[in-house]
């Protein structure tokens, strides 16, 4: 491959927003979720809910301070390695990023100081309102972000005049066609990843028999969100997909693979898209499927990829199966989400092992299917910075040399290597260290033969000689 400026540019944002990205989407959820646990703190005055928000605020602090790291060193890239995009859409685009700074960035900023540093210095009610502050600062944060995203994917209230983009109507800009599905799409997603961490950590302390309390509260709340908000992220995500149809018609069909136009499109289950043959190998599909999903019409057109110039088409291959992984991991939280519900109803939410060491490796699915929608939504985009009006490749500085992004990108691997790295470190031994407070239980596994985890204590009884016997948890229940 012939690294050219623009190619390494593209590879330096790809890398730096892949960074950038996961600690926002932790974030806010987690601002979220640290505002409810004060806030049953504030009503029941139970200090097991106090321990868990200061665990978590600890998280969230580490975790917000590497977002704020990885996102200042994306903005320079708009200056070095995209002038002429920013030159073009600045009018806009620049207006928008501001207004995330002096509406959220500001108002996280303050508030953080009281969360982290005001417990026993302000009232209850002054702490807990800093937590609903950060938890706001987040989603307002997330608002400008997704807008001004979404006018690049979706442009409205705009004029070209001189070849560059001027606000006409900011209504417009800002409630483009595509930014309301993102945004619940996005924000929602941000929950899901927040459940889904908290509910791994509370398993791993059950299955370690430690925090039992803590931990229980943490995976129940985590769990109720999960098989919540999973399904109905099915039905925004369906929502996004019929937006998608109607505003960039070229992206929808990349990410089903379909090449030529259908009356009754079929679901493509699995295939390799060829670009440059412009047919599918090893296809698995289902008749008529697509157009009934797509369309809600087992006879709705799909069009294919064929009615628009290659040089209009977006990498089909990366864009068709990070598509199917977004897919195949939701339906995995869906499926973890039901499980949930039915082993609550059994009453063994808490002590069936198989679901707890689940829980413990599906963990990071979250951070994994944003990655995967990021990937469908932005190189669906492609070839374009601002759908159908600005190219990629036209947004690109023009003196920038493939010498010095390379040089730049270099650098950045190192330093995010060892910055995101130490980071990480620190963040998974918060994980394991637990609530201040806590009881920390004896890990009773450790010094004895393996078998079957449960969290059910394991009962005792005189045998015939007199001595004690044990039994089996499921016995004692």
């Amino acid at each position: 491959m012939d690294l050219d400026p623009l190619t390494l540019a593209r590879i330096q944002f790809a890398f730096t927003i892949s960074f950038h990205i996961l600690f926002p989407a932790f974030t806010i959820g987690l601002a979220c979720w640290i505002a409810v646990l004060e806030g049953r703190w504030l009503l029941t005055g139970r200090d097991i809910f106090r321990q868990l928000s200061e665990y978590w605020t600890k998280i969230f602090a580490v975790s917000f301070g590497l977002g704020v790291v990885s996102g200042i060193v994306m903005s320079y890239q708009f200056g070095t390695n995209w002038s002429r995009f920013s030159d073009i859409g600045g009018y806009i685009l620049g207006p928008l990023i501001n207004y995330e700074v002096v509406t959220a960035f500001f108002l996280e900023a303050t508030f953080l100081g009281v969360l982290l540093f005001g417990r026993d210095r302000v009232p209850r009610g002054m702490h807990f309102f800093a937590a609903c502050m950060v938890a706001l600062g987040t989603l307002i944060s997330a608002f400008w972000i997704l807008s001004s995203n979404s006018f690049m994917q979706t442009p409205a209230g705009y004029e070209l005049r001189d070849g560059r983009l001027f606000p006409v109507d900011w209504w417009q800009i800002v409630f483009n066609p595509s930014f309301p599905y993102r945004y619940f799409h996005m924000v929602m997603a941000c929950f899901l990843t927040t459940a889904f961490v908290v509910a791994g950590v509370s398993a791993w302390h059950l299955v370690k028999r430690r925090f039992v309390d803590h931990a229980k509260i943490g995976l129940s709340m985590s769990l109720w969100l999960i098989a919540v908000l999973a399904p109905a992220q099915v039905f925004v995500g369906d929502l996004t997909g019929l937006n998608t149809l109607e505003h960039q018609p070229t992206k929808l069909a990349a990410l089903e693979g379909h090449w030529e136009t259908y009356e009754g499109a079929p679901l493509i289950l699995f295939a390799i898209p060829d670009q440059e043959a412009e047919m599918n190998h090893f296809e698995i599909s289902i008749p008529k499927l697509g157009s009934i999903i797509l369309t809600h019409d087992p006879d709705g057109v799909i069009r294919g990829l064929k009615e628009w110039p290659a040089e209009d088409r977006p990498p089909v291959l990366p864009v068709f199966f990070a598509f199917r992984a977004m897919v195949g991991l939701g339906l995995l939280m869906v499926a973890i989400g039901f499980v949930s519900l039915w082993l609550r109803w059994k009453g063994r939410l808490y002590d069936t092992g198989w679901f707890l060491q689940t829980l413990r490796f599906t963990s990071p699915i979250g951070f994994l299917a944003i990655m995967f929608g990021w990937i469908t939504t932005e190189l669906g985009r492609q070839p374009w910075t601002v759908y159908g009006i600005l190219r990629t490749e036209d947004s690109v500085t023009p003196a920038l040399t493939a010498a010095g992004v390379l040089t730049s990108l270099t650098i950045f691997f190192l330093a995010y290597t060892t910055v995101f790295s130490a980071g990480i470190y620190f963040l998974v031994r918060l994980f394991q260290r637990g609530p201040e407070g806590g009881v920390r239980a004896p890990d009773l596994t450790a010094n004895r033969p393996k078998r079957p985890f449960s969290a059910a204590p394991e009962a005792i009884e005189p045998g015939p000689s007199g001595r004690p016997t044990r039994i089996s948890p499921s016995a004692a229940e």
